[in-house]
């Protein structure tokens, strides 16, 4: 019964959260069409994309997965032993002293701007160098606010309240368009109304948001005291998710490195191509893996070890389904999606050929890069973050040389081939750690769940380009999605296991649910 409401629970929060995610994708879709309208895919475009290169290292130094994944199980489980003042002890420390470690490297960091640009990108040229360096030393203050809000936003989370998780990616476009709009006509160049946005969104979505819902309901406080032992027992917790590297983060990092040794535009064309892919990824997978921890920690806490797997097991199946399903939609879709989006103003016909091409690769490793954030949780919600970041590490760092190689020898094409090939290597080794530590997922379900899903996927998009031809132009491309979409929905009931029919009839009933009470 305990996991059966913990999966009840799991799924209303899974719904908010993916229609948070898909309204923040739908404002992103926005964003980057206006980036896209105004900047193109030149060297303003790569300026604006590798100014982030700085700010993201920071903020997964700082925090990273840490704030929900290391913070949340220490805190729930204080709460869950009633020792509500341990809890609130824990957050002041990391809250005060984390914040001060942001404050202090933002200063250093942006001192030391133009020599780390230089070393990152030295292939920029002069112009693109300096522009780098001005926007990045914009958009490197937001991170003192992410990392802030985050603590307090995981909190929320902990009592069940999703509310300011699911306004904060809103919030954070909101303002990046909001300043694309606005200032890009009264800053010397267009991207940097988008950076000054970026800085506010920040401010009011992931920081505003979830300190006014906390108001009256978490105690907040603030203690700098890095050499507590409460706060050296998160550091415990969290260090591996600071210190090590998983394919996760450090893909949009490669990326842009390689790429941008490549021709100019390139890691313009990776980020445009990314961002898209990266819709399912987060609708799918980043809600689920969300939702989900929260219970699991608590199944933990609890010591009901059997519901814990159980849940992690059916939260697995239910994403790889989804997951694969989504994927196939990207890769059928890809020139559509990419000309329904991009393709106006400064973004030539050229650099849609381009980013689609690459869109259509990236959304192969859709499904390993969702089933990878779902198992981590089972970890985390052990308190388990050294194991699977030891191993997503090896990997990250074994992936190197199949960036060089295929960007080497294919181009951007290459460097859009390289993250399904070590995605799918680092979801599989992940699964089959937590197998063989926890005694689940059971993998041969997994298999042929996953088998099932690819089966009814290969179907789906063979009658769509049986019926629905292969025309170019968005009004072919929606006739095709409609019958992939049918076609998907009429194999999954024709050829899919139970477990396959139980997802897409336990998605599309809670969706029905939501529409009728909206």
């Amino acid at each position: 019964m305990a996991e059966e409401a913990s999966a009840k629970g799991v799924g209303a929060a899974a719904i908010l959260l993916a229609a948070s995610v898909l309204l923040s994708r739908v404002l992103g879709y926005a964003r980057e069409a206006l980036l896209a309208y105004r900047v193109g895919a030149g060297p303003d475009a790569d300026a604006y994309y590798a100014a982030f290169q700085i700010p993201d290292l920071l903020n997964y130094l700082l925090a990273g997965g840490a704030l929900s994944v290391a913070f949340l199980p220490m805190y729930t489980s204080r709460r869950s032993g009633g020792r509500e003042d341990d809890a609130d002890h824990l957050l002041a420390v990391v809250l005060g002293t984390l914040t001060a470690a942001a404050v202090v490297a933002t200063v250093v960091l942006w001192w030391q701007a133009p020599a780390l640009i230089n070393l990152q990108f030295p292939k920029f040229d002069a112009a693109t160098q300096t522009l780098t360096t001005r926007l990045t030393r914009i958009v490197l203050p937001a991170q003192i606010f992410f990392v802030a809000g985050g603590i307090i936003n995981a909190t929320l989370l902990a009592r069940g309240r999703f509310g300011a998780a699911a306004a904060a990616p809103l919030l954070y476009n909101g303002g990046i368009i909001a300043g694309g709009l606005t200032l890009a006509s009264f800053t010397p160049t267009a991207v940097e109304g988008f950076s000054w946005g970026a800085l506010a969104g920040a401010i009011l979505g992931p920081f505003l948001a979830p300190l006014l819902d906390a108001r009256n309901r978490v105690r907040l406080g603030l203690r700098i005291a890095p050499l507590a032992p409460v706060f050296r027992s998160y550091l415990w917790i969290a260090a591996p998710l600071m210190l090590g590297q998983t394919l996760l983060t450090v893909d949009e990092w490669y990326e842009r490195w390689f790429g941008a040794l490549l021709d100019p535009g390139t890691v313009a064309h990776l980020s445009y191509a990314r961002r898209l892919m990266l819709v399912p990824v987060a609708v799918v997978g980043q809600a689920i893996a969300a939702a989900a921890l929260p219970a699991m920690s608590r199944l933990w806490a609890e010591k009901k070890t059997e519901d814990l797997d159980r849940l992690v097991e059916r939260t697995l199946r239910t994403g790889i389904v989804l997951a694969v399903f989504a994927g196939a939609g990207f890769y059928l879709l890809a020139p559509e999606v990419v000309a329904l989006v991009y393709q106006r103003g400064a973004f030539s016909s050229e650099d849609a050929t381009a980013v689609s091409a690459i869109l259509a690769l990236l959304s192969l490793a859709v499904p390993a890069w969702i089933a990878q954030q779902i198992i981590t949780r089972a970890f985390y919600a052990r308190g388990d973050t050294w194991r699977p970041m030891l191993l997503g590490t090896v990997f990250a760092i074994a992936a190197i040389p199949l960036y060089l190689a295929l960007g080497d020898r294919f181009g951007a094409i290459g460097l859009a081939m390289a993250p399904g090939i070590a995605m799918s290597a680092n979801a599989l080794a992940t699964i089959a750690l937590a197998r063989r530590l926890h005694g689940a997922p059971r993998l041969g379900d997994l298999a042929a769940v996953f088998g099932r899903a690819v089966a009814i996927a290969a179907v789906a998009i063979a009658a769509a380009l049986l019926l629905g031809g292969q025309q170019p132009g968005i009004g072919h491309g929606i006739f095709r999605g409609a019958v992939f979409a049918a076609a998907l929905l009429g194999a999954t009931f024709v050829i899919g296991d139970a477990a396959v029919k139980g997802a897409v009839r336990q998605l599309a009933e809670k969706v029905l649910r939501r529409v009728r009470r909206s």
